[in-house]
């Protein structure tokens, strides 16, 4: 799976773009969002915009979006 697909929750379009093992550039709405990686089955990384270094927050709409790419990977 390398092809970009979109992801819609609720009424939210995200643009999901494949860059490499288990990371993704979303874009919300059509404009560039947030670079997300996988962490564990259940937790995902927002990449910080400058240095692509994980952010160790807890961002429920990234692990959302995360959760959206398993299910469609499937």
């Amino acid at each position: 799976m390398n092809e970009p697909f979109d992801l819609e929750i609720n009424g939210i379009t995200y643009s999901v773009f494949p860059e490499g093992e288990d990371i993704y550039a979303i874009f919300k709405e059509g404009a560039e969002y947030v670079k997300i990686q996988k962490d564990t089955e259940s937790h995902w990384l927002k990449l910080d915009p400058e240095t692509e270094i994980p952010l160790f927050d807890n961002d429920e709409e990234v692990n959302a979006i995360g959760r959206e790419i398993e299910g469609y990977k499937l």
